[in-house]
């Protein structure tokens, strides 16, 4: 195994290798190389040493990847980008799913693939839900992450901050409605890279309810019954992942059944390790966990005597 990590955030890849050494694995079986992805990503995927690529990031790069594994006939599993929806049906806990919505979209500053980024809600409680999400995003005030207190820290680098202010300013110009937050630069620590969490009321159709932000950043959109809701939340390139919240478990995995995605969590359901994580669509292709990411990395044989 040949680990490339992402130049931003190198760090943790050589401290899991010093811990691999530790452990007693033999050497060669776990090999670390850093460098840019252009150069070490690159020839990493183009050499005929390499039987399989598996990639997570960003869409864009994930393209590149697939076509220079590619030229060598080789597989690949890619874990891409998502916009995923968070559909709340009438009837629904409204609270405790708008609460655990922001939770998911603050984790790691945003900067996680399958942050619930598109919350769907019914035209009767969105004036409702938007008060209620306007709350729970004011908890989340951005700090030193190292600060126990501190709920949201700063974004990897300084041009993902200035991609997600850029995004927000575009969805203000398209029309969007800011609820809290904005692309102004925060108060807080004098070092890192931060945004002010924003939540907003937007179409469907703009830009930053269909791309990918990777960042901090919550759209609101309203529906006026489930058949659109379901329409809404399959309108994307992505496909990662999906939630969905109703008052009857019944009707929830009926419409979960229905989304365009690789996974769903129904009425707040726990993180499975054992489940598989994949994408539909621009989302990638192949599965991580469970016994399906194992078959990732596995070639069948058949002998026939």
């Amino acid at each position: 195994m040949v680990l490339k990590p992402a130049e931003n955030t190198p760090l943790t890849a050589r401290l899991f290798a010093a811990c691999t050494a530790e452990a007693g694995l033999p050497a060669g079986v776990f090999n670390l190389v850093t460098g840019l992805g252009p150069e070490a990503g690159e020839a990493l995927a183009r050499h005929p040493g390499v039987d399989l690529v598996s990639f997570t990031g960003s869409t864009a790069v994930g393209r590149r990847v697939g076509a220079l594994a590619g030229e060598g006939v080789k597989r690949v599993a890619l874990e891409l980008g998502g916009k995923s929806a968070n559909v709340i049906l009438p009837g629904a806990d409204l609270e405790r799913a708008l609460r655990a919505n922001v939770a998911d979209v603050m984790r790691n500053a945003g900067q996680s693939c399958n942050a619930l980024t598109r919350t769907l809600v019914h035209d009767d409680r969105y004036d409702e839900a938007v008060a209620l999400l306007a709350e729970a995003v004011a908890e989340y005030v951005p700090g030193d992450p190292t600060d126990p207190e501190c709920r949201l820290g700063p974004v990897v680098s300084a041009r993902q901050r200035d991609r997600v202010r850029a995004l927000v300013r575009r969805g203000v110009e398209e029309g969007a409605r800011l609820v809290t937050g904005g692309p102004d630069a925060p108060e807080g620590p004098a070092r890192g890279f931060y945004v002010r969490p924003p939540s907003s009321r937007r179409h469907p159709d703009m830009a930053v309810a269909r791309e990918e932000i990777f960042g901090p950043v919550l759209s609101v959109l309203r529906y006026a019954d489930a058949e659109e809701a379901l329409r809404v939340a399959n309108d994307s390139e992505y496909g990662l992942a999906g939630a969905v919240w109703a008052a009857d478990e019944a009707e929830a995995v009926a419409f979960a059944r229905r989304m365009e995605c690789g996974r769903v969590d129904v009425n707040g359901g726990a993180f499975n390790i054992l489940a598989p994580f994949g994408g539909y669509k621009r989302s990638g292709v192949g599965r991580e966990l469970g016994v399906h990411g194992l078959l990732e990395f596995l070639q069948p044989k058949s002998l026939q005597l």
